[in-house]
């Protein structure tokens, strides 16, 4: 490796890891968890999906979209379940990339990933917002006035800094300086170490301490298969946004397999289940992190926080890390997409829109979900309406149906309203020479508009079946002649 790339990646881990450890902290209390239970998650995640995983680049932790899933499992059952539930979200996630199901990530549309971008990016400027109360009400006076300024500064620098010198991360150089002139200054501002105290050991190995039978197994297996759901679905949209970032493919069934085996790992070792985080990712990216060390530096650093390192990081001003992740919201967002809302189809626009408000109102799984469904009815109206007709009568007095589209489920019925059974001649054919069959509604339609013909007393001959076409119907047990 290179001394130049090797600077970066080292510097982009660092710079990452101070804005890993707020937010695993906070998604751990989200969740009633011990907050070191967040940091061991995040350090043994974010290291070896770093090394083992698709997608050189990426950062993966306790991602608060985990935490939302297992809270009700922690209340409930207390926190060795969810040790187990990690367990076996690990085994999903496994299975999930073994079996190469990656690639199911291309059935999302473009506007979906729109509006999830979007969506994350309005959830991680909100979620700064909580930083300016203090318990149940916010601030106000000379403590709002000093955050407000210490935010500001820190995304003056970071916006800034690029102008003047690449050498080093904005947002390293925005922390650090920050952290100092709170330090020198002796500002009466809010640290890391009011969030939580994160000095510990090294994460303990043990199995988790729950009975092992069938009763266990039906508590914790709807919150494992939610939470590798969850976990694959942010991962794999996360891996999509870093390919187009930096303009290279990653690997996503490899990423599963890597992420499962972390989460196994994760749960044998008292941490919390997660997932790619795309803000930490972003915030990898925009400061040179490319290769599998950046994501390394950033999980062996939040060990080193926890087991030496605590009494400086607890010192790191809230204010810094705010303004920081204000930064990545803004660049995160896709603004691209506010230009192209009237150039492009309005049911794409729709989309884009449910899909950001679906993901700040509810979770990304179901606002993800939501927008693959609408895209895909929306292709199905759309294909439905493009089937037609040619129709011809024939010199020897037939009639001549040559159908062109495609036939399914949302086209039977425009295809039946193009024949006339009642007064067509006594021979008719149907050409589908330019028609597809693609489910088992298609081969009901001609069944029935063969019965229609029969009923009339008529016969229709159909040709030019594809090969694909004729097997359909075979299966179906119907003749095509």
């Amino acid at each position: 490796m290179k001394p130049a790339r090797l600077r970066a990646d080292v510097l982009a881990g660092l710079t990452t890891s101070f804005a890993l450890v707020p937010e695993c902290i906070a998604f751990a209390l989200v969740a009633h968890l011990n907050p070191l239970m967040g940091l061991y998650g995040a350090f043994i995640l974010c290291t070896l999906t770093a090394l083992f995983g698709g997608r050189p680049g990426m950062v993966s932790g306790a991602a608060g979209s985990m935490a939302v899933v297992i809270v009700a499992l922690v209340v409930q059952h207390g926190v060795q379940y969810l040790l187990a539930t990690v367990l076996l979200g690990g085994v999903v996630m496994m299975l999930f990339g073994l079996l190469r199901l990656g690639k199911l990530v291309r059935m999302v549309p473009h506007p979906v990933m729109l509006g999830f971008v979007n969506g994350l990016a309005i959830v991680i400027a909100m979620a700064q917002l909580e930083h300016f109360k203090d318990g149940e009400h916010w601030l106000s006076g000379n403590p709002l006035y000093v955050m407000v300024g210490l935010v500001a500064l820190t995304m003056a620098v970071v916006y800034g800094l690029p102008k003047l010198t690449r050498a080093v991360p904005p947002a390293l150089v925005a922390i650090l300086g920050v952290g100092l002139a709170v330090y020198l200054l002796g500002l009466p501002t809010r640290t890391l170490g009011d969030m939580a105290h994160i000095a510990g050991g090294l994460p303990p190995f043990a199995l988790p301490d729950i009975p092992w039978n069938l009763e266990t197994l039906r508590i914790i297996a709807p919150y494992a298969f939610l939470m590798a759901m969850v976990g694959i679905l942010e991962t794999l949209l996360t891996l999509n946004l870093t390919d187009e970032i930096t303009e290279t493919r990653g690997f996503p069934d490899r990423e599963c397999v890597a992420l499962g085996g972390a989460n196994i790992v994760s749960g044998l070792f008292g941490g919390m289940g997660g997932c790619a985080m795309i803000g930490q990712t972003v915030i990898n990216l925009s400061s040179g992190g490319r290769g599998r060390l950046s994501g390394v530096v950033a999980g062996v650093m939040i060990l080193l926080f926890v087991l030496f390192l605590s009494p400086l990081i607890e010192r790191i001003p809230l204010a810094a890390l705010v303004g920081v992740m204000f930064v990545v919201s803004q660049q995160t967002f896709a603004w691209a997409s506010l230009r192209v809302l009237n150039k492009v189809p309005l049911s794409d626009v729709l989309v884009i829109i449910a899909v950001t408000a679906i993901t700040v109102a509810t979770d990304l799984a179901t606002a993800v979900f939501c927008g693959i469904i609408l895209a895909a009815l929306d292709f199905a109206w759309k294909h439905a309406r493009e089937l037609y007709a040619d129709i011809h009568d024939e010199a020897d007095g037939s009639k001549l149906y040559r159908v062109h589209g495609t036939l399914f489920f949302a086209s039977t019925t425009p295809f039946l309203n193009q024949f006339d059974p009642a007064n067509d001649p006594l021979q008719v054919t149907l050409d589908c020479a330019h028609l597809s069959f693609v489910d088992y509604s298609a081969i009901a339609a001609l069944m029935t508009l063969r019965e229609r013909y029969s009923k009339a007393g008529k016969h229709l001959r159909v040709v030019h079946l594809s090969e694909r076409c004729k097997q359909l119907l075979k299966r179906a047990g119907m003749q095509h002649a």
